[in-house]
C-alpha cells in the first residue's frame, strides 16, 4: 500500500502502477505537465486493467504530447476576464477566486493543466488575496464567490479561515462555493477544523465535488462528504464526460445514483475542454448527447445532470444536452420521450 502521493513517473513505477516500458514512454510528459496520485487513488487502481477508469485518469499517457489545432493552453479564456490577479468574473453575478493553482491529483484532462501544478501560477499571497478581495467588495453585483484553482481545500484550515474572514466583510456576497476533488482523493483530510473553516464565514457554503466513477465514492469518501453536509453544507457535483471512463450510460447512471445516495445533488456534466493533449479523453457531443438522453426515465429524475459546454473564447456555458422538442410549421411541437419515440404535442383531436 502506497502511503505518500506519487509525483513522478519513478514514483509511479516503484508503487506498481507503470512497468519499465511506460516509464520510459511517459517521462517526456510527466516533464511537462504536472502529476500526483495520492495513496488513496493509488489503491484504487487496478493494476491488471490497461484501461482502469481511475488509472486513465491520473496516470500520464503517451498521447497527451500529441495537440490538436483546435487546442489552447487556456481553453475558456480565463486570462481575458481576470481584472486582477486570482479574479475570473466572467458571469455578471459571481466571480472565480483562484487562491491556489496546486491540487492533490492531477486530472490527464485538466482544462487548466497549463497552469496547475509546482510549476503553475502558485499560491496567491497575502497581498494578491487582499487586492482581489478589494475587487470583490468594489463590485455590488457581486452574490457569489466561487473558489477553484488549483483545488482550494489543500490550503490549511487557517489560510481558508481567512479568506472567509475577508468574505465576511463583504456584505453583497451571500455564497460562497468550492470546487474540490479532496474528500475523493484525501478524504481524511476533511476533518472538523476543516469543515469549521468553510462555514466561518457566516455565509451560505456550497461545496463542488469532482467526481467521474462511481468507484471514487467509496465509504471513506461518503463519509468526508457526510462530514460537511451533517454541518450545514450544502454539495453538488461537478464531473466530465470522458472517453473510456464514463461514456456509457449505466456506468454515468451509476455516478449520478452514487452522488444522490451520498447527499450531493447532480449538478454539471462537462463537455471535455479543448486543453492541450486531450483530445483521446473528448467524444463528439452528438454521442454525449445520446449517452444523456439514454439516462431519461432509466434514472431518478434527482439523478440527472445537467450536459453543458465551455464555448471556448470565455463566451460562458451552454446547454447542450439534446433538445426534445421541435416545432413544426402549424405550431404543433414533435416531443420525445425516454424511449426515443415522438409524440405530437399538443395531441391530435380524435
Amino acid at each position: 500500500m502506497t502511503t505518500r502521493s506519487l509525483k513522478s513517473a519513478e514514483d509511479l513505477f516503484d508503487a506498481g502502477l507503470i512497468d519499465s516500458l511506460t516509464l520510459e514512454r511517459i517521462r517526456p510528459v510527466t516533464e511537462r505537465y504536472a502529476v500526483a496520485v495520492t495513496p488513496t487513488v493509488a489503491d484504487l487502481i487496478n493494476n491488471d486493467d490497461a484501461n482502469d477508469p481511475i488509472g486513465l485518469q491520473f496516470i500520464p499517457q503517451e498521447d497527451e504530447l500529441w495537440h490538436t489545432p483546435q487546442e489552447r493552453a487556456d481553453p475558456i479564456s480565463d486570462d481575458a476576464h481576470s481584472p486582477v490577479h486570482g479574479i475570473v468574473h466572467r458571469y455578471p453575478d459571481r466571480v472565480l477566486l483562484k487562491a491556489v493553482h496546486i491540487c492533490p491529483v492531477y486530472c490527464r484532462f485538466c482544462f487548466r493543466r497549463e497552469m496547475v501544478g509546482p510549476q503553475g501560477n502558485g499560491t496567491m499571497s497575502s497581498e494578491e488575496l487582499s487586492v482581489a478581495l478589494g475587487y470583490i467588495e468594489a463590485h455590488p453585483e457581486i452574490w457569489e464567490v466561487i473558489l477553484t484553482g488549483g483545488d482550494p481545500l489543500v490550503l490549511s484550515p487557517r489560510r481558508l479561515s481567512a479568506i472567509m474572514e475577508g468574505l465576511k466583510a463583504i456584505p453583497h456576497v451571500k455564497i460562497v462555493r468550492f470546487h474540490t476533488r479532496v474528500p475523493v482523493v484525501d478524504p481524511d483530510r476533511i476533518d472538523a477544523a476543516l469543515v469549521e473553516a468553510l462555514k466561518s464565514s457566516g455565509k451560505t457554503t456550497y461545496v463542488a465535488l469532482h467526481a467521474n466513477h462511481p468507484r471514487e465514492l467509496t465509504d471513506e469518501a461518503r463519509a468526508a462528504c457526510a462530514r460537511m453536509i451533517d454541518a450545514g453544507i450544502a454539495m453538488v457535483s461537478q464531473s466530465v464526460l470522458l472517453k473510456g471512463i464514463n461514456d456509457d450510460p449505466k456506468v454515468l447512471g451509476d455516478l449520478m445514483r452514487a452522488f444522490v445516495e451520498t447527499r450531493v445533488k447532480p449538478y454539471y456534466l462537462h463537455h471535455p475542454d479543448l486543453a492541450p493533449g486531450t483530445s483521446h479523453f473528448r467524444l463528439e457531443i452528438e454521442e454525449g448527447q445520446r449517452i444523456v438522453a439514454a439516462m431519461r426515465g432509466h434514472v431518478s429524475g434527482l439523478c440527472q445532470p445537467t450536459y453543458v459546454l465551455d464555448i471556448p473564447g470565455g463566451h460562458g456555458k451552454a446547454v447542450i444536452g439534446q433538445n426534445a422538442a421541435a416545432k413544426h410549421a402549424d405550431g404543433c411541437y414533435s416531443v420525445s420521450d425516454f424511449n426515443g419515440r415522438d409524440h405530437r404535442y399538443p395531441p391530435s383531436e380524435e
